[in-house]
C-alpha cells in the first residue's frame, strides 16, 4: 500500500532531484541506526514526502552529511537529516508493524507473521512516545479488516480509515497549522488506498482477496470514474497544500503531488488497456 508518492524524476531540475534524495537517504540511514536493517526494509517514498512537506513547514535545523550504503557502495552520497526524520522513522516503523499484523490476519501470510515479530519490541517505546497515532493506527487497520470480512463496496467509508491514519502522520503536533496538515494526509491516504485497490484489482481477483473495486468494475465506464475518484481525492490534497504557508522545496512538492503520483496510475492503466485491447483482438 506504499510507494506512490513518489517523484516525477523526468519534469525535476537535477539539483532538486539530488535534493530530494538526500532526504531519502538521511531517511534510509535514520532507519538503519535507530531500527536496524529490518527498520530499512520499511523505508517508503511516501515518508520521504512527510519529511520534506514538515521540514518545509517548520524549518528545523538540518543536518547535512554524507555516507555510503548497500545501494552505493563505493562512493559517498550526501544525506539530510533533522527531527522529521526520526519522526517519520518511528511513524514509518509503527504502521509497517500493524501492517504486517493486519495482513497475517486477512491472508494468513507466514512472512507477514515473522517481520511483525522481528518489529514488536521495537515499537513498545514508539508505543509509549506516541500513544494517540499508535491508537489510531490500530483502529483504523482494525476498521479496515471490518470492511473486507463484510466485502464492502463503500469506497469512501474504507479509503477514509486508511486516510485517517494518514491525517493522524501529518498532524505532527497541535499548533495553527494541524487543521491543514491532517486534511492534506486525510485525501492524501485515501488515493493511496483507492490506488493500491485500482493496481491490485486483477491480482485480487485472482486471489480471491479483497477489494473495493470489484463491483465498480463491473461497470463500462470503471476506468472514466476511477480516475475521476482518484483526481478529487488529490485535488483536495493539493487544495490544503496551497493554503500551508511553504516558500520552500515547493517545486519539488507540487512535482510529487501534481505529477509525481500520476506516474504509477498512468503505466497501471496504459497496461491495463492494452491488455483489453489484446483481448479484444484475439
Amino acid at each position: 500500500m506504499f510507494g506512490y508518492i513518489i517523484v516525477n524524476k523526468q519534469e525535476m531540475k537535477f539539483k532538486e532531484f539530488d535534493l530530494y534524495q538526500s532526504y531519502y537517504c538521511g531517511f534510509c540511514q535514520a532507519l538503519k541506526e535507530r531500527y536496524g536493517k529490518r527498520g530499512q526494509l520499511t523505508l517508503s517514498y511516501d515518508m520521504t514526502f512527510v519529511i520534506l512537506l514538515l521540514t518545509s513547514l517548520y524549518e528545523p535545523d538540518t543536518i547535512q552529511s554524507a555516507c555510503k550504503c548497500i545501494a552505493h557502495p563505493f562512493e559517498k552520497h550526501p544525506t539530510r537529516s533533522n527531527e522529521f526524520t526520526q519522526y517519520a522513522a518511528d511513524m514509518n516503523l509503527l504502521l509497517s508493524y500493524y501492517k504486517c499484523l493486519d495482513d497475517w490476519q486477512d491472508e494468513r501470510k507466514v512472512n507477514k507473521k515473522l517481520m511483525a515479530d522481528s518489529l514488536r519490541g521495537r515499537c513498545r517505546r514508539i508505543t509509549q512516545d506516541y500513544p494517540r497515532k499508535a491508537e489510531v493506527m490500530k483502529d483504523m487497520l482494525h476498521k479496515i479488516h471490518e470492511c473486507e470480512v463484510q466485502n464492502s463496496t463503500d469506497i469512501d467509508e474504507v479509503a477514509g480509515y486508511f486516510g485517517e491514519i494518514m491525517g493522524e502522520i501529518f498532524a505532527w503536533r497541535e499548533d495553527e497549522w494541524t487543521g491543514e496538515l491532517r486534511r492534506m494526509g486525510f485525501f492524501l491516504g485515501k488515493f493511496i488506498y483507492l490506488m493500491d485497490a485500482y493496481e491490485d484489482l486483477e491480482k485480487d481477483r485472482k486471489k480471491e482477496n479483497y477489494n473495493p473495486f470489484f463491483k465498480w468494475a463491473e461497470e463500462p465506464d470503471f476506468e472514466e470514474n476511477a480516475g475521476k475518484i482518484l483526481t478529487m481525492m488529490m485535488a483536495e490534497c493539493s487544495k490544503s497544500f496551497e493554503r500551508l504557508p511553504i516558500v520552500d522545496n515547493t517545486e519539488i512538492l507540487r512535482n510529487i503531488l501534481y505529477s509525481g503520483v500520476w506516474c504509477r496510475y498512468e503505466m497501471v492503466r496504459g497496461k491495463r488497456q492494452k491488455e483489453t485491447e489484446e483481448n479484444i483482438t484475439a
